[in-house]
């Protein structure tokens, strides 16, 4: 894989090279981003961020989704999409090129008081008519005692799997968001029709322990990999990372931001917070009527910041980055079943 080259300032990267890369999983269209998206999506594509995909969580935002969407992939003015037909050479200004954007459409167990089975079917019906690349994120979610109810967990299983049935109805890969609830979502999934071994899929954000992640991996997930990792203070996920990687090789992982949560250290400026995952403490972050309101501009997370996140999980496990970039872009490609050159 070519390695690209940028005219931003070396100690800006965490290397003096940057390799072509595929942020799986980003809520690039939340309000938090309205002010500069043009700007940190260019910044990401001079990064090597390739193509960037938007997960929904709430159904009242998936119109969002394809506003944002429409904005990153239809050319104006200078912003140019490029492809093997983009003339360059006859731009008469400046070219600012943007990754291109896919959709997930999800509906995210931390919310499920808030979910309807009406969302459900108008979910089921914008599938028939705007297919996205996947569905996600969806699965569940008991970090909370709210959520650890019986009604509402049971609610959530629900969804989940109601969510599951649309993905092998339209043989979608699906992006499973898990937290404290692996065992029950892998006891969930091994009942279920829905096979990753065919329709791809990923464990975002992937929080569990070593035998739960080779678990997930083995039903055919990959595992999404976070700013989480660049926190050496993270062991559980790290040994995690580590114990996967050692039965199933490189092939089990892929790249994400999760921007605006999850902030690479390296990419924390605010005193007090290096050394701790600034915004990271998605979904409880989020509000319907005020979304990520703690992510200040300086310790925001942008898809410009997944170079952080490669270059740490090169350092864990001793991998070339150039090597582990190329590898985690097949992954990424077989995780959501597209053929991306």
């Amino acid at each position: 894989m070519a390695v690209i080259k940028t005219s931003l300032m070396d100690n800006e990267l965490p290397s003096s090279e940057l390799y072509r890369l595929i942020d799986t999983h980003t809520h690039f269209d939340a309000p938090v981003f309205d002010n500069d998206r043009n700007v940190q999506a260019e910044r990401a594509y001079q990064f090597g961020v390739r193509h960037l995909v938007l997960v929904g969580y709430l159904y009242q935002h998936f119109d969002r989704l394809y506003t944002t969407q429409d904005y990153l992939n239809k050319p104006s003015a200078n912003h140019y999409q490029l492809t093997s037909s983009t003339n360059i050479s006859a731009a008469s200004d400046p070219i600012v090129l943007y990754p291109q954007a896919h959709i997930a459409l999800g509906l995210h167990p931390f919310y499920i008081e808030q979910h309807t089975e009406t969302h459900l079917a108008k979910m089921a019906d914008m599938l028939d008519k705007q297919r996205p690349l996947a569905i996600g994120e969806i699965g569940l979610d008991t970090f909370t005692d709210a959520m650890k109810a019986p009604e509402n967990f049971a609610k959530q299983q629900q969804f989940f799997n109601a969510q599951l049935d649309m993905a092998v109805t339209h043989q979608l890969p699906v992006m499973l968001h898990i937290r404290k609830a692996h065992a029950e979502a892998l006891s969930l999934l091994k009942a279920h029709s829905y096979n990753a071994k065919n329709l791809g899929g990923i464990a975002h954000s992937f929080s569990g322990g070593e035998q739960e992640a080779k678990a997930f991996v083995k039903l055919g997930f990959k595992l999404g990999v976070t700013g989480q990792v660049t926190n050496p203070n993270a062991k559980k996920l790290r040994r995690a990372i580590q114990a996967a990687v050692a039965e199933f090789g490189i092939e089990c992982l892929v790249l994400e931001t999760d921007c605006p949560d999850m902030t690479p250290i390296g990419c924390q400026t605010k005193a007090g917070n290096i050394g701790s995952l600034a915004v990271s403490s998605s979904p409880q972050a989020q509000r319907v009527d005020k979304e990520w309101q703690r992510a200040e501009s300086h310790n925001r997370n942008v898809p410009a910041n997944l170079p952080w996140v490669l270059n740490a999980l090169s350092e864990l496990l001793a991998v070339e980055p150039q090597v582990l970039a190329q590898q985690l872009w097949q992954n990424s490609c077989d995780a959501l079943q597209t053929d991306w050159v």
